[in-house]
């Protein structure tokens, strides 16, 4: 499953959570159907981080930060 779609995902379960007076049972399955998307997305960051630092690493072999430049846009 994509990035994206799992923070979709994790949005609907939040918005269903906060609208809806749901009984407890259906409310704590959301909560832990949420909470193993967020592990998940955390999983998903870490390892593109990683990517990252392999990517963008100096001459010496070390990581070197760099800022990100802003995209250009079209519009």
């Amino acid at each position: 499953m994509k990035f994206e779609e799992r923070l979709g995902d994790l949005e609907a379960i939040v918005e269903k959570l906060e609208a809806a007076e749901l009984p407890l049972e259906e409310a704590l399955a959301l909560f832990e159907k949420g909470i193993a998307l967020v592990r998940q997305l955390a999983t998903q960051l870490d390892e593109v981080e990683r990517k990252l630092e392999v990517l963008t690493r100096n001459a010496a072999g070390e990581p070197a930060l760099r800022e990100m430049e802003e995209p250009k846009r079209g519009d």
